[in-house]
């Protein structure tokens, strides 16, 4: 791990933990505007801008370790989403703009050109924190080409919706809105769906993280038949099965970090997130079993890491979605292309981690 990915991870688990009590009650208490003032003061939402638009200069892999903190103490805003809209519009040559901003990997509509502008008709789907947020970025094709579009939130007719974790999770309706636009090249245009993906994934490896901890420290407390449950055999088995699973996904989040600094990382992202969707299957079930019926209520740790869990494994595509990606990349290739493209891309990636 480089010096400046130990620094960012700890500063971000510090200020993350210090806030925790405030993000577990953030369902019901609203927008948490200290916090979101202490994370710009880091200069956490440039972390992926160059340095030469006034970021950071960070790369995905610094990145991740930031949503990781962020996933494990449940914060709940949208750094992920600012992190990325901020590096598309430095790509594009807009300046950021202050505040949050969110991401619209999917959409349906028309962007036109005309005697009043550049204007988009259609809808966003399932925009994070469309309603906190002033500005939302989106990449659309127009002419043969990739263009940046920044949309105002205010011209949106807004259809309220939230996951399992009460996050919001918008329908924009637009209507010959007015918005600013760009031509845009690079990773994150040409795959945004899948940088959006990524971003998730380090947040559920977060996430996943905190469940096992809670986990294995509520097993040292809670007793049955007299000694703590955490002695039990089967019980030991299965957080050790836990904690297998939540080393796999972090380990895959670190692979596709890597290889999204050094360039496609389209399979690492693809393999990253369905891996973690397929434990926390595993993982909650444990949690849930090893904490008994206290883990459903409000009131425990659990409750608010395993409710964002089972909203992001369906979000930024589900379990069949990256499957098919998956195995439609090796079909085209043919199998025995397989290993030497897999070797390929580890190779690849280790000599950008250099």
């Amino acid at each position: 791990m480089s010096d400046q990915r130990q620094l960012l991870a700890d500063s971000a688990e510090r200020l993350f933990e210090s806030h925790s009590a405030a993000a577990a009650r953030a369902q019901s208490a609203g927008w948490q505007r200290a916090l979101w003032e202490e994370i710009e003061a880091l200069g956490i939402p440039d972390l992926l801008v160059p340095e030469s638009s006034n970021g950071i200069g960070a790369d995905w892999d610094d990145a991740c370790a930031v949503l990781q903190a962020s996933g494990r103490w449940q914060t709940s805003l949208p750094i992920a989403e600012t992190l990325i809209a901020r590096r598309l519009l430095a790509a594009a040559g807009f300046p950021a703009p202050s505040g949050p901003a969110s991401i619209a990997p999917l959409y349906s509509g028309v962007l036109s050109c005309g005697k009043h502008g550049w204007q988009f008709s259609g809808q966003l789907n399932s925009v994070p924190w469309g309603r906190e947020v002033t500005r939302i970025v989106t990449v659309m094709p127009f002419e043969n080409a990739l263009r940046l579009v920044m949309l105002d939130s205010a011209d949106a007719n807004l259809q309220k919706a939230v996951n399992l974790a009460g996050e919001p999770r918008d329908t924009m309706r637009f209507d010959a809105a007015s918005v600013q636009t760009a031509s845009i090249t690079g990773h994150e245009a040409d795959n945004l769906f899948g940088f959006a993906a990524l971003a998730t994934t380090a947040l559920i490896s977060g996430a996943l993280q905190s469940a096992l901890d809670g986990s294995i420290a509520y097993a040292c407390e809670r007793k049955q038949f007299g000694k703590p449950i955490g002695q039990f055999q089967a019980v030991q088995q299965q957080l050790a099965a836990f904690g297998a699973e939540t080393a796999a996904v972090a380990c895959a989040v670190r692979a596709a970090g890597i290889a999204a600094s050094a360039g496609d990382a389209s399979f690492q992202i693809a393999a990253a997130k369905l891996r973690a969707n397929l434990a926390i299957g595993v993982a909650t079930a444990t949690a849930h079993q090893v904490h008994g019926a206290i883990g459903f209520t409000e009131e425990c740790a659990l409750h608010h890491a395993t409710q964002r869990l089972w909203s992001w494994r369906s979000e930024m595509g589900n379990d069949r979605y990256w499957s098919l990606r998956l195995g439609q990349s090796v079909i085209a290739r043919c199998a025995e292309n397989f290993w030497s493209d897999l070797t390929a891309r580890d190779d690849a990636a280790s000599k950008g981690s250099d």
